[in-house]
């Protein structure tokens, strides 16, 4: 099983198949405190 969560929010975006247990950071499209981070 796998997992992907967002890297500024820390919110679970979407779990997948995955002989080993896998955890993938990435930003999700709702996510508001992403544009936050970009701009500093």
């Amino acid at each position: 099983m796998g997992v992907i969560i967002c890297q500024t929010c820390e919110k679970t975006i979407e779990h997948f198949d995955e002989e080993k247990v896998t955890t993938l950071y990435a930003t999700c499209n709702t996510c508001t405190c992403s544009k936050d981070h970009k701009e500093k």
